[in-house]
């Protein structure tokens, strides 16, 4: 799955660490995620996507064959 997580992120001007607060998770889950190693379950989709006001499909992706 393809994502632009980082920029979303950079755009507003937040560490890594400032939105894994925001989200409730780790900082590792989000430099998994915006490296595409790990795919986020459904509900933090859902909070990713109103941190961001935005729907999932927005900042999240299929890749080609997935």
């Amino acid at each position: 799955m393809d994502n632009d997580l980082a920029d979303r992120r950079a755009e507003r001007g937040w560490s890594q660490s400032h939105l894994a607060e925001e989200l409730g998770v780790s900082r590792q889950t989000v430099i998994s995620i915006e490296r595409g190693r790990f795919d986020p379950s459904l509900p933090l989709a859902f909070r990713i996507a109103a941190t961001f006001d935005c729907r999932i499909e927005d900042v999240f992706r299929p890749v080609d064959g997935e």
